[in-house]
């Protein structure tokens, strides 16, 4: 830590915070102006819904062209990684204070939130869909932060290929495994329309500091130990981590394609039949006639298959994961309890019908 500290001077924090300024400002430009299509987000409590310009999938294939014709160059990333990211720990603490600033403007009247007042305005947010020319910010920034993520890995890769002339069979497993996790979100982009975080929570430092700094500098944390990892994987280990990162994708897009088709048409079709669903509001066909939370199962899986190419020289590759391991139940538990504050008996229906909450027969 004390190395990095020392690494951190005024030249390489400037370095950083311009190629954070940079890369932040064009995929802003460049929602602005890219084609996509709109869609409405689902009836906020104010009784209106917001429209997005869905074109994050254009974008993500800009930024894997401009990763391959960087190549090699794109380690600039990794060299000057810690100045970036004190970059976008000082932008995750000043820019809510521009957004408490606007919203307390835009929405004079609303009480601050909690017993610690104006401080709750800072960490939650004042308002719920803050725009900046049009463009919903709360929404543009899971761009800056996956994409950033994305770059990030991608740079750990060009670093190996700049020292050793070569890509470990680690390494190319690591990014092919999140190269289609990118890809499949931005494919799936407007599901994003119909999470919490869109809905219904506020846009303030909890949701700016996730995105914009733990995001694509913690979850990258793997990358950092493959780069040094020379020794190939057997033939049969990458074979494991496919099958658990398959089995991975297909809970956690399965299940959340599902619930988006359901509630986009009820009608739907789900695994060749139509949707059936408890009072017409809960969903009981696919994965959700079998387990209530699949989908976090699914994403640990997922995050487990990567991780495991780093091998266990460390514990510290294995800590999103582990955290994500105690993170997802409770998430799970929260959930369920606003479920049942909404849907009463009928929730507990689904709950006889569903017995399992994230793995059947277990848990």
């Amino acid at each position: 830590m004390s190395a990095v500290l020392r690494s951190l001077t005024p030249r390489e924090i400037g370095i950083g915070a311009l190629l954070f300024a940079a890369f932040v400002a064009a995929l802003f430009v460049a929602s602005l102006i890219v084609p996509g299509r709109v869609q409405e987000g689902v009836t906020l409590p104010d009784g209106h819904r917001e429209r997005y310009r869905l074109n994050g999938l254009a974008l993500f294939v800009l930024t894997t062209v401009a990763a391959v014709v960087l190549g090699p160059r794109l380690a600039v990333v990794h060299e000057h990684f810690w100045g970036i990211f004190a970059a976008a720990l000082g932008f995750s603490l000043v820019f809510p204070i521009y957004l408490v600033a606007r919203g307390r403007a835009r929405v004079p009247s609303q009480e601050p939130r909690g017993p610690l007042g104006p401080l709750a305005d800072y960490f939650y947010g004042v308002e719920l869909n803050p725009k900046l020319f049009g463009l919903d910010l709360k929404m543009f920034s899971y761009r800056p932060s996956l994409l950033g993520l994305g770059l990030i890995n991608a740079s750990f890769a060009a670093e190996q290929l700049r020292v050793d002339g070569a890509i470990s069979s680690r390494m190319i497993v690591y990014q092919i495994f999140y190269f289609i996790y990118l890809a499949n979100y931005f494919q799936f982009e407007y599901g994003m329309l119909h999470t919490w975080d869109i809905i219904a929570e506020r846009f303030g430092w909890m949701l700016v500091f996730g995105d914009y700094a733990l995001v694509p500098f913690f979850y990258s944390i793997p990358g950092w130990y493959l780069m040094d990892q020379r020794e190939p994987m057997e033939p049969w280990q990458i074979a494991g981590l496919i099958a658990l990162y398959t089995a991975g994708i297909i809970l956690f897009r399965g299940a959340n394609e599902q619930k988006h088709s359901f509630k986009a048409d009820p009608r739907a079709k789900i695994w060749g039949r139509p949707a059936e669903a408890l009072g017409g509001k809960i969903l009981v066909s696919g994965f959700w006639g079998i387990g209530r939370k699949l989908n976090y199962t699914g994403e640990l899986f997922m995050y487990y298959a990567w991780t495991l190419t780093t091998g266990f020289h460390s514990v510290i590759p294995y800590l999103l994961p582990l955290w994500l391991t105690v993170f997802f139940p409770h998430r799970a538990w929260r959930d369920e309890q606003r479920c049942q504050a909404k849907y009463g008996e009928l929730w507990l229906a689904y709950k006889k019908r569903a017995r399992f909450r994230m793995i059947p027969f277990i848990f």
